[in-house]
């Protein structure tokens, strides 16, 4: 582990998520209303026995620097970091990140220190469960450039993914980004039952799919985002440049298969750079068995905590008429009460209020959220601050909500932070 530095891509603009993100970058995106997107890969870093990591930011990252630098801090002695490392104008470049390749690049110097060989490069927006361990293992027993973290995944998931297509030996003889027709997709498509002789479970799915988790030997990684560098035409990006391009000129580009030995399944792993994909994923988490398990003692997932009284629900309402709270299937963070109200299948992050008869489903507050009396709230997420007046309605009249708010594609109604309610 002493000859491996970990980079965790930072986020660009994030506008897929917007407008969760207009004040925020995507891994400071609030999850399961105690956690940050950021803290999933870090967590899997520090639970996989990495401890040398550099953040890479640009875009609205004030409030990812404060979190990560309120949550993530070694003692003197154990020469772990997880260090910052934002774009910045210097001697040698005067332009910010022009793609995930070109943030690499502008930081060669952190990976070209003596002793390291191999660099783990991850995302900060998605869910996963990964112990890094066994992929690094798979990297140095074939010798590979670079090795690639893939997942089986059904063919109309993927014009959203990079697909690949292996020999049967596991190395990459095919690539593309983001496939958008059926004839571009049948050049790297491959049978469900060729997957399932591979040792991958595929459940029917018929393409394997970049995670945009890599591991790359040092000097390779320096030499190809130099030379893409000089490349006019590029995007600068490893998916849609770095990777098809080492491809195509037969370097050792390699898969790392993510399933679960054990029970011979495909393990769970969601991108969740879009709104419906964000909300479908932190309402999987207040299922009976949610597929991302947050109480497995054996792998936590690390971040700050406020300092918050507990939460607490109670009697409210009227006089004479005063009812107890009830809530079912739902996250409640420290801070929160509620009086009086039902709170169903929904997420309340810290210091949440739910006045009394108010009714909030399926829905996800963040931090400080007010919902007023008599107020109901479905599906929805709703942003830091909002106060909801007594007797307002979100989710119940589509054509009223649009008039208001901004809605996704899945019928989700986002409140943003900056928005004043006006009792109806």
């Amino acid at each position: 582990m002493k000859r491996l530095v970990v980079l965790v891509l930072g986020g660009g603009r994030g506008t897929r998520l917007y407008p969760l993100t207009k004040y925020r970058s995507k891994p400071a995106v609030p999850i399961a209303g105690e956690y940050r997107l950021i803290d999933v890969p870090l967590s899997n870093c520090l639970n996989s026995g990495l401890n040398r990591i550099y953040v890479l930011t640009q875009f609205n990252s004030v409030s990812l620097h404060r979190h990560i630098r309120n949550t993530y801090n070694f003692d003197q002695f154990s020469k772990g970091f997880v260090e910052i490392l934002a774009a910045q104008q210097t001697n040698d470049h005067s332009n910010w990140y022009q793609g995930t390749a070109d943030a690499v690049r502008h930081n060669l110097r952190y990976v070209e220190e003596p002793g390291i060989e191999y660099v783990l490069i991850l995302s900060g927006d998605q869910l996963y469960r990964m112990d890094y361990r066994d992929m690094i293992a798979t990297h140095e027993r074939s010798g590979a450039d670079v090795t690639i973290a893939a997942v089986a995944v059904y063919s109309h998931q993927a014009s959203g993914l990079g697909i690949m297509r292996l020999d049967d030996h596991g190395r990459v003889i095919g690539f593309l980004e983001k496939p958008q027709t059926p004839e571009e997709l049948d050049h790297v498509r491959v049978s469900p039952q060729w997957i399932d002789e591979r040792g991958i479970p595929s459940r029917g799915r018929d393409c394997l799919a970049n995670m945009g988790i890599y591991i790359f030997n040092t000097e390779v990684l320096v030499q190809e985002v130099i030379r893409d560098a000089r490349l006019p035409e590029s995007d600068h990006d490893f998916g849609k440049n770095i990777i098809p391009s080492m491809v195509q000129r037969a370097m050792r580009v390699y898969s790392y298969s993510f399933k679960d030995e054990n029970k011979k399944e495909v393990l769970y792993w969601r991108d969740i750079g879009r709104i419906d994909a964000y909300f479908e994923a932190n309402m999987d988490l207040v299922t009976i068995d949610p597929v991302f398990n947050l109480y497995d003692p054996a792998w936590p997932i690390r971040t700050y905590q406020r300092q918050c009284p507990p939460a607490k629900t109670i009697f409210g309402g009227d006089p004479g008429h005063i009812r107890s709270a009830v809530v079912e299937d739902s996250l409640i963070a420290n801070g929160c009460i509620i009086s009086g109200a039902t709170v169903q299948r929904s997420i309340l992050s810290p210091n949440v209020r739910v006045d009394y008869y108010a009714e909030v489903a399926d829905a996800i507050l963040f931090d400080d959220v007010h919902i007023g009396p008599r107020a109901r709230v479905r599906r929805a997420i709703i942003e830091d601050g909002v106060k909801v007046p007594a007797g307002y309605t979100i989710g119940y009249n589509r054509e009223l909500d649009a008039r208001r708010f901004p809605i996704s594609d899945g019928g989700v109604v986002i409140v943003p932070n900056n928005i004043e309610l006006q009792e109806e």
